[in-house]
Formats: structure tokens, sequence, C-alpha cells
């Protein structure tokens, strides 16, 4: 029965989305909304993405220096480790995973509630494909963004460090520094940002796709967002198994 209705989601899944990408009837529009769900989506998403990166950094850093005590390991590590960390994993799947959170709900739950008001079925009546008009701007501007945060909060986990190193005792400044520039892989950087543009892609489309097929009112729509989250990033956790597989 679970499988039976996964399949059923998935087929009614694939179908949206060939609705979603066709070719926009006013360009005009789409780039409007395009740029207002950049602002929304992306830009609004700036300060969070900032601040957990920030002190996931300095913990990161706490825990390297307290927790792994060896003669054989190297003051420097702390600082590359917590480097190598915030590169490969943090600033794209946990980071995405937040992003699933904070943006999936919003979209599901804005489409959503223009399902449950009857503005989507005003859309259809005037001849309009809502999915290509609501849900094609979120996905463009979700996919194209998330470079821009995960670069912030590459930059931000790492500044998180330094600042645990400048104002404790705990690692001097030059040994973390050192430990940053050691053994540096530029690779680790465009693999995270080439891994975060399929969760994007996955955030803003399994989000988009609950908040349109919901049914009911407003406790529909809770929990279609609910769900989103849930699926979004039960997905965005498979696809990050399956692609560090691939790109190492």
């Amino acid at each position: 029965m679970i499988i039976d209705d996964s399949l059923r989601k998935f087929g009614d899944y694939v179908l949206l989305m060939r609705r979603v990408f066709t070719r926009p009837d006013r360009w005009r529009e789409f780039f409007k909304r395009y740029i207002a769900e950049i602002y929304k989506l992306g830009i609004d998403s700036i300060p969070i993405v900032i601040t957990i990166s920030v002190f996931i950094g300095a913990v990161i850093a706490i825990q390297m220096q307290k927790n792994v005590v060896s003669p054989l390991i190297p003051a420097y590590a702390v600082g590359l480790a917590t480097r190598d960390v915030i590169l490969l994993e943090f600033s794209s799947s946990i980071l995405c995973l937040i992003l699933a959170g904070k943006v999936g709900s919003n979209i599901a739950s804005e489409i959503g509630t223009m399902r449950v008001t009857e503005q989507i079925d005003a859309l259809e009546i005037m001849g309009v494909n809502s999915a290509n008009l609501l849900i094609l701007p979120k996905i463009a501007a979700m996919v194209s963004f998330i470079p821009v945060l995960v670069v912030f909060s590459m930059a931000s986990g790492i500044t998180g460090g330094y600042l645990i190193a400048q104002f404790t005792d705990i690692i001097s400044v030059s040994k973390y520094i050192y430990g940053l520039q050691s053994f540096f892989v530029e690779y680790y950087i465009w693999q995270a940002i080439f891994k975060a543009l399929f969760f994007a892609f996955v955030i803003s489309s399994v989000a988009s796709y609950y908040g349109y097929r919901v049914k009911g009112g407003a406790l529909e729509v809770g929990q279609a967002s609910t769900d989103s989250v849930v699926v979004s990033s039960v997905i965005v956790l498979l696809l990050d198994v399956i692609l560090t597989q691939i790109l190492f």
C-alpha cells in the first residue's frame, strides 16, 4: 500500500514537472516573479545561513581541539578538519536540510494557501498554466541562488573557527590559519556547489508539489508543509550518499 501510494505520488510529481518546465507565456512576468523569489527565498535566507554557519564552525573547532588529542596529530589539524568538514558536508548537505525547513515550508504553505483559496483554479479558468507561472520562478530562483548561500556558509563556518582561535586559548590563530591552508583541495568547493544545485532543485520542486496538490483547508496546508519538509529532507540525504559516491 505504501509503495503504491509512493509510486502514484511520484507519477503525479513527474506530470506536474512536465507542466512546470514549459516555455513561459509572458517572459516579463516570469522575470518579475523570479527576482521576487530571489529576494524571498535567497537573500532573506542569508542571515540564518551566516548565523548557523558561524556557530557550527566554532563548535567544530572546539570539538576537534578538545576531543582529538594525540601526540601524533599536529596542532594545525584543528583548522584543517574544520575547513574540510565545512566544505565537504555542512555547506552543502546540512545547509540544505536547514533550508528545507525554512524555504520548503514557505513554498508549500504559499502555494497551498493559493490552492485552498481557489486562486490557482481561477488562473486555470483564465487559461493560464498555473504550474509554470507559480512554480518555475521558485525553482529557478532557488537553484540559481544556492551557490551564493553555499559560499556564504563556507566563509562563515571558517570564520566561526577563527573567532574561537582569536578570542580563546584553545588554539593559536597562526596554527588555525596554517591548518586552513594545509592540503587545500579546490575541488571540495566545486563539489559542494554541485551537490547543492541538486538539493536546491529537490527542496523547491518537492515543496511546490505538495503545496500545489493540497486539498482541504488550513489544516491540510499545514500538513502539506510538514510533509514537504520531511520528504525533501529524506531525498536530500539519499542524494547526498549517491552524489558523494559518484563525485569521489
